[in-house]
């Protein structure tokens, strides 16, 4: 990935929200939502804390993002998140018209950008979603190892 120091920044910024995720016992993933060069949009996972299945850090940030400008598309936008997105975050980028997607790490199990399946690339989806991945991909491996190991 021929990343930009914005790329980077705003990387850097999900990765402190996904440590903020595992101060309080989530996940850590984090995701922000930019458009026109600013973060309109932030999250981490938070399914547990507020007992809601779908508040993945991507689904979070969509949120933030949409109620701050006021619609629930996000055109010319690019979220960036420290874990491949699953099935309903990847049908949540769709539906918001998200640009680009800029993700860390692989997720083995449950991504579907690459891992998994290929859902962005579905000739079904009447939007497309432009995605580059590795981006502090170390750095949100390392994280979400040491969360796991230490909850054995």
């Amino acid at each position: 990935m021929n990343a930009t120091d914005a790329d980077l920044l705003f990387m850097s910024r999900a990765m402190e929200l996904a440590r903020r995720a595992a101060v309080i016992e989530e996940v850590p993933v984090g995701a922000v939502v930019v458009s026109d060069g600013q973060i309109i949009g932030e999250g981490w996972n938070q399914v547990i804390s507020t007992q809601d299945p779908t508040a993945h850090a991507e689904c979070v940030a969509l949120r933030d993002a949409a109620q701050r400008i006021g619609n629930y598309r996000l055109p010319a936008s690019t979220l960036y998140v420290t874990l491949e997105p699953c099935t309903m975050c990847v049908g949540a980028l769709v539906h918001a018209r998200i640009s680009r997607l800029v993700f860390a790490a692989r997720e083995p199990r449950a991504g579907v950008v690459c891992s998994q399946a290929r859902a962005l690339d579905a000739s079904y989806y009447n939007h497309r979603v432009v995605w580059e991945e590795g981006l502090l991909a170390e750095e949100s491996a390392v994280l979400l190892q040491g969360f796991f190991q230490s909850r054995r």
